[in-house]
This record gives C-alpha cells, sequence and structure tokens, in this order.
C-alpha cells in the first residue's frame, strides 16, 4: 500500500536512478496516486496509475500526450529495480489505466495537469477536473458502493464541474442502461454532497 510520502518516496528513487543513467521520462498519473499527492484524499493506494507519456514539444507548448504503452525500456527497468528496493509488487506503476485510449480521454487533460520532477522523472499529476470526470466514469461502471464513488464525494464537485464530467461520461458508452446508470449516479453525487442537509 502507497500512502502519499511513499508514493513521493518511490518516484524520488525512479528518477534518481534514471537520472543516474542521464536519461529521462515523462508519464501522466491519475487515480488514487494522483489524489493523494494533490491532497484530495488520504488513503492508501495500490499503485500509480499512467495514463499516458508525455513528450516536450518545445518552449511555451504543451507536452504532447502519447498512449502510455509500452513505457520506455529504461522506465521498465526502473520500476522493476525500485520494486525490489522497496518491496513492491512490480506493477506499482503500471499502464492499465491505458485502456481508456480506445474510448477516447478527457479532452480537456492536457490543460489540467500539474507538474512535479522527481530527478530523471517528470511526473503530469491529472487535476481536478479530469479526476471528477475519471471517477465518475468509474463510479458508474462500478457503483455507489465503490471506492472511486467515495473518492468522487470526497472530491465534492459543483453542479458545473459534475454536468462537465457527465457530458463526457456519457461519451464511453452509447447503451441506453449506461446512460441511466450515469444519471443516478450523478443524482446521488448530487444528494451526497448537497450542503444544506
Amino acid at each position: 500500500m502507497l500512502q502519499s510520502q511513499r508514493l513521493e518516496e518511490v518516484l524520488h528513487a525512479a528518477g534518481d536512478l534514471l537520472e543516474s543513467e542521464g536519461l529521462s521520462a515523462s508519464v501522466v498519473v491519475v487515480g488514487g496516486a494522483a489524489l493523494n499527492m494533490l491532497g484530495f484524499v488520504t488513503r492508501t493506494t495500490d499503485d500509480i496509475d499512467v495514463i499516458a507519456q508525455a513528450k516536450e514539444q518545445g518552449h511555451g507548448k504543451e507536452p504532447k500526450l502519447l498512449p502510455p504503452e509500452p513505457l520506455p525500456e529504461a522506465l521498465q527497468r526502473t520500476i522493476l529495480r525500485v520494486a525490489r528496493d522497496f518491496g513492491l509488487p512490480k506493477t506499482w506503476m503500471n499502464t492499465e489505466i491505458g485502456a481508456q485510449w480506445r474510448q477516447g480521454l478527457p479532452p480537456w487533460l492536457n490543460n489540467d495537469l500539474v507538474w512535479r520532477r522527481y530527478g530523471g522523472l517528470k511526473t503530469g499529476l491529472a487535476g481536478r477536473r479530469t479526476l471528477i470526470a475519471l471517477k465518475l466514469f468509474a463510479a458508474t461502471d462500478q457503483g455507489p458502493r465503490s471506492v472511486h464513488y467515495q473518492d468522487l464525494i470526497t472530491l465534492s464537485p459543483t453542479e458545473e464541474e459534475l454536468d462537465s464530467a457527465g457530458a463526457w461520461v456519457a461519451t464511453q458508452d452509447a447503451s441506453e442502461a449506461f446512460a441511466s446508470m450515469l444519471d443516478q449516479v450523478m443524482n446521488h453525487v448530487k444528494r451526497d454532497t448537497r450542503t444544506d442537509r
């Protein structure tokens, strides 16, 4: 299990290893790790979810986001070394969330990143707007008893933020059943985050 301090430790370790070889990598992180590192939640997380790689475009330009797989060979080696050194699973940093590329990423993702540098590892943490959208999608998929729903409630989205996220989530699955579930989850969130109760 990784908490905020531990997340920082392992990322520093990975970045230092890359830097010692004169190498670098840039990744975009979502999920529990991003929520923890940005201070939105304090719960532990099992892993660091990499949704994209980032390629520098030159001074003053946003980096270009690319599918995360395959991660650079040097970063793959580094992940295994850090796993060994810290007693972590080999999947402590993984690209499973990369499957989201097939359905489409939130279009604002590139402008909603908080960048941090750990030696040779540059890490873009998905911001609040993106996290709300991804958590709403996951909560719709897994239901209001899931950790994703709890994270969404913790983020306490405004009605405007929730509606914006919902518009994107609706594009991910055209079925009537999914649309109905999305409406239900959004109504639950609006009820559970009301401040006038």
